[in-house]
């Protein structure tokens, strides 16, 4: 098939000419001849006297030491800033806590619709209410739950049901 081709292309399928033998310019290394090793015996007398320990190996933390003592210092800050807001809490601030729990009724189970207008009108039927709470998640949304402070227990066991 080549040989249909016009000669400039045949010029680039011809072969190259061989490539011509050198001889080495050096002897080989591993031919060379080198001296003998010796010992370091007769060269100790010109090292100094070692009078003082060498100095300690520096040591270098692998990823795994470092992986723990961010660990651990992680949690040490963390108990820290628990035993801070334990030191720092009171009671008497919280503003959904109640201030008697034998006073107060959990209603769990509600709508998501329910607000507390909702549950002051059917729960009212028992007692005077001091206080509702219906706790809410971040986007402020209901939990499904309430809780409800009466003004004396004998009105939060009427409300209660009976198993």
């Amino acid at each position: 098939m080549t040989q249909f081709l016009p000669d400039n292309l045949l010029k680039l399928f011809a072969p190259r000419p061989p490539i011509p033998y050198l001889p080495p310019a050096d002897e080989l290394t591993i031919e060379k001849k080198r001296p003998k090793y010796q010992g370091l015996a007769e060269y100790l007398n010109l090292f100094e006297a070692e009078t003082k320990p060498p100095p300690p190996k520096p040591h270098i933390e692998t990823k795994e030491e470092k992986r723990e003592r961010w660990r651990k210092e992680k949690q040490e800050l963390l108990a820290y800033k628990i035993e801070q807001q334990i030191a720092m809490w009171n009671p008497a601030d919280n503003e959904n806590a109640t201030t008697d729990p034998y006073r107060t009724l959990f209603v769990a189970r509600l709508s998501y619709d329910t607000t507390e207008s909702k549950l002051r009108r059917e729960f009212e039927a028992y007692g005077k209410i001091t206080k509702i709470v219906i706790p809410s998640d971040k986007e402020n949304k209901p939990r499904g739950y309430a809780f409800i402070e009466y003004s004396h227990k004998s009105e939060m066991s009427r409300a209660k049901p009976v198993n």
